[in-house]
């Protein structure tokens, strides 16, 4: 039975360069520290966002209530 010794390789997600998806590639799937903080910084910029309805604060805390009744009953 013969393995294959291919790597796979992915497009980083914020500049599109080749990574190598390996145990040394610490930062994958993005290339570098660097765009990774980059994407973090783009979603705590809300630049980036989850298509969906979004949710209030009050229906937020109204789940967590319920989840709580259903817990400690």
């Amino acid at each position: 039975m013969s393995t294959s010794n291919k790597t796979l390789i992915v497009k980083c997600p914020n500049c599109g360069c080749s990574v190598p998806w390996t145990p040394e590639q610490v930062s994958k799937p993005f290339c570098s520290e660097r765009c990774k903080l980059i994407d973090l910084g783009e979603w705590a910029m809300e630049e980036k966002t989850i298509p969906g309805e979004s949710l209030s604060l009050d229906d937020y805390n109204d789940d967590i209530a319920a989840d709580d009744d259903h817990f400690f009953h």
